[in-house]
């Protein structure tokens, strides 16, 4: 033996760090980092799954390794992803290097936490997944806010949260919720909502991510009104009535393209200074 590791196993070890760093990962992307064909990926991933270290689901795969399985999170992840990450896009593109930021524990906020990971910010977070993408990176300050953790989501919320939150204030509150309708935005946890109003009061601008799904939904609790919010960014399948309801009420509206269109569009943009 020459004591080389063989190039398959370098390659597996690679493909094993993308979806533990990712949590989840589609097909495409894999196939985009590693440039090996799709068979070769798929013979991998079988390995993987056999081992205990992954789990194909539809859409792509899932990282389970060592980490504590969160059964919510990981079923929302991949669905309607390529909306939640052109909304991903158009928000990272909005943030400059330096910013104060607090993110909560949705899925899209996650989709915005991969694309910042790296960056020099002040990340503010109560959500396990998204504390540890930036954790390992020395560019980024990482507050983790402590409080009840939800065994579905990983995600802390509670009265120990929002203690905490009120001694902070940050650039932008970045949040995610399951509807937004005529009388705002809502959540489907109470004591997560209260846990939300902080990280509203904590953020001088506050920015709502969901994809066009979730509007003229209606959900448990009431989160706030959408006098409340700054700007809403969702993608562009959102209905035109939709559209002008939203304006009408004072809130900032952007609109993310989905698909080719958006790569295109975060691509022109990556000169700019930003990181999309």
């Amino acid at each position: 033996m020459n004591g080389k590791i063989p190039l398959a196993e370098q390659r597996r070890a690679q493909l094993l760090e993308l979806i533990r760093i990712r949590r989840f990962a589609s097909l495409h992307e894999l196939l985009q980092e590693l440039h090996v064909s799709e068979s070769t990926i798929r013979r991998d991933l079988e390995l993987l799954e056999e081992l205990g270290l992954a789990r194909r689901v539809h859409g792509g795969v899932l990282y389970v390794g060592s980490a504590p399985a969160l059964p919510h999170f990981e079923a929302r992840q991949p669905v309607r992803r390529e909306q939640k990450q052109a909304i991903a896009m158009h928000v990272a593109s909005l943030v400059e290097d330096g910013e104060s930021l607090i993110l909560d524990g949705g899925t899209t906020t996650f989709e915005v936490a991969r694309l910042l990971v790296g960056r020099p910010l002040h990340i503010v977070t109560n959500s396990l997944p998204i504390a540890d993408l930036f954790a390992p990176h020395p560019n980024s300050d990482l507050v983790l806010i402590g409080g009840n953790i939800c065994p579905r989501t990983g995600v802390a919320m509670g009265p120990f949260a929002v203690e905490m939150l009120a001694q902070l204030r940050v650039r932008r509150t970045i949040l995610s919720v399951a509807a937004i309708n005529e009388e705002g935005c809502f959540n489907n946890n109470r004591m997560l909502v209260e846990t939300e109003r902080a990280m509203l009061r904590a953020g001088a601008q506050v920015i709502i991510v969901a994809d066009s799904s979730k509007v003229g939904q209606q959900s448990i609790a009431h989160l706030c009104g959408l006098s409340e919010v700054d700007l809403i960014v969702t993608d562009e399948e959102l209905s035109p009535e939709w559209r002008s309801k939203i304006e009408s009420a004072g809130v900032a509206l952007h609109l993310a393209p989905v698909g080719l269109r958006g790569a295109q569009r975060a691509s022109s943009k990556q000169g700019n200074g930003r990181s999309v």
